[in-house]
């Protein structure tokens, strides 16, 4: 499997964010899986990079130019695609992915994480889409989520489109018990009047 993840790049955050990140990138290793992931060095990223690499998985780093002329990139990482800008990247890192996984991060890690659910809501993309709720840190965002389906900006079936686990060794468990997102998808992406 291709398993793209998305987190963050911060070294002052609390170190249990990066354990996690470390600890998945073993468990993917250990599973066999390709890492895809941003390319950087530091915080959870490099700790993702360095826990696959520790098993000798398979990571591939993708990364914009101007990121490496100021050497963000992880020095470890073999295959290191650099693409000239954001949306390139983004493109890059979601096409031919079997999973999505947002560890926690900041703005970077939110709007690539929404740009997933958004292309999976319009039945363009298809695979799980996992937060992963290191020290409750997207206990915030589930409740945001949960508010747009009571509003009714979302419709209880878009709830669907992604899963909260706790723990690192939760995410596989929860790719291979995903329901498969449905082929008519855009059928039910906009909410029409009743």
């Amino acid at each position: 499997m291709r398993i793209c993840v998305y987190c963050a790049s911060s070294a002052q955050c609390d170190p249990i964010y990066h354990q996690a990140a470390f600890g998945l990138g073993v468990l993917l290793a250990d599973a066999g899986c390709t890492t895809v992931y941003g390319g950087g060095g530091i915080g959870s990223m490099g700790a993702l990079a360095d826990g696959a690499l520790s098993k000798q998985g398979d990571v591939i780093g993708i990364i914009p130019r101007f990121m490496t002329e100021v050497e963000w990139q992880h020095p470890g990482v073999a295959t290191l695609e650099i693409v000239e800008d954001m949306r390139e990247r983004k493109h890059r890192l979601l096409a031919g992915s079997d999973a999505v996984i947002a560890l926690p991060g900041g703005c970077g890690t939110l709007e690539e994480v929404f740009e997933a659910i958004t292309l999976k809501r319009l039945g363009l993309y298809f695979k799980p889409i996992i937060f992963v709720n290191t020290k409750g840190f997207y206990d915030g965002l589930r409740s945001f989520l949960e508010h747009t389906i009571r509003e009714r900006m979302l419709s209880d079936a878009h709830g669907a489109m992604w899963q909260f686990v706790d723990r690192a060794e939760d995410v596989l468990p929860a790719i291979r018990d995903s329901a498969a997102w449905p082929e008519n998808a855009r059928d039910f992406a906009a909410l029409k009047p009743a």
